[in-house]
């Protein structure tokens, strides 16, 4: 199933994607997607529903973030090997964990801020995963059972604020609006191998990014696994599993974003995003 949230902006409401692109609304059946409502039981109780029972939404709605009120967001970083090559770093010889705020997630196709005192506003896509129930100490053999779904995101970065500024990453990767996410939460069952999707992100036009996760360092699998060693995950996490090469950062000279920019971007599977970049 590809499961959405429409609406204006705090006032999304539960959707599906039909066979036919058309949204059908759920808020019949549940009140939002959202960690109280995304389980295994949640969507076997959807997935019994004839999509064409459901009223169907009439018009071009905004399309919010997947999830909504994440209680986590967690990125892992340098998890492709030719991203890593291309930032000049070593591959991690453990995942590179960091947080991005909850308060940054938007929808796909919302306008993105650069933010006050900014200077290399940066772009990457990515393949997300979202948590489908509680899980702690889960052997990687086991990790894909607690994962509800998959989702696209674009781990906006401001890298002066990240890499020049003393202190974490999570300061370069916070600010409103840098956390679209979405359009869909595509469940689990629907794609037979995320270490198997092509990806791609465009800047007015241009392909920088046009790579898969087959070349993740640490796979779907393992991050779960890892990260729950650390921290319990709970229904509705979101976890941004790196990017592939074609980063501003990487290019020479370096791109970065300036107001009236287009970024659109797209997984194999999980659909498309487009934003446009203003000045926050």
């Amino acid at each position: 199933m590809k499961l959405l949230r429409y609406g204006p902006l705090g006032k999304e409401k539960p959707g599906l994607l039909d066979a036919n692109d058309t949204i059908r609304d759920l808020s019949g059946v549940i009140n939002d997607l959202d960690p109280e409502t995304i389980s295994s039981e949640t969507f076997a109780k959807i997935a019994a529903i004839d999509p064409e029972s459901l009223p169907v939404v009439d018009g071009t709605p905004r399309i919010g973030a997947c999830v909504g009120k994440p209680g986590k967001y967690i990125c892992i970083g340098l998890n492709y090997s030719d991203h890593a090559a291309e930032a000049g770093m070593e591959l991690p010889p453990e995942p590179i964990v960091f947080f991005k705020a909850t308060s940054a997630v938007c929808g796909p196709n919302d306008t993105v801020e650069i933010p006050r005192g900014a200077t290399k506003t940066d772009w990457e896509v990515e393949l997300g995963i979202v948590i489908g129930k509680h899980a702690k100490y889960v052997d990687e053999a086991d990790a894909l059972d607690y994962v509800a779904g998959y989702c696209l995101t674009n781990d906006v970065s401001e890298r002066a604020f990240q890499l020049e500024h003393s202190g974490q990453w999570v300061k370069g990767k916070s600010a409103d609006t840098f956390g679209p996410t979405g359009p869909w939460l595509v469940t689990r069952d629907e794609i037979a191998d995320p270490q198997n999707l092509s990806m791609w992100l465009d800047v007015n036009d241009k392909r920088y990014q046009d790579g898969s996760t087959k070349t993740m360092v640490y796979g779907v699998a393992f991050v779960v696994s890892y990260l729950s060693r650390f921290m319990s995950l709970q229904p509705g996490d979101i976890i941004s599993t790196g990017t592939p090469p074609g980063v501003g950062m990487g290019q020479n000279p370096q791109v970065y974003l300036k107001p009236g920019d287009v970024m659109e971007l797209g997984i194999e599977g999980l659909g498309r995003q487009r934003q446009e970049v203003v000045q926050g």
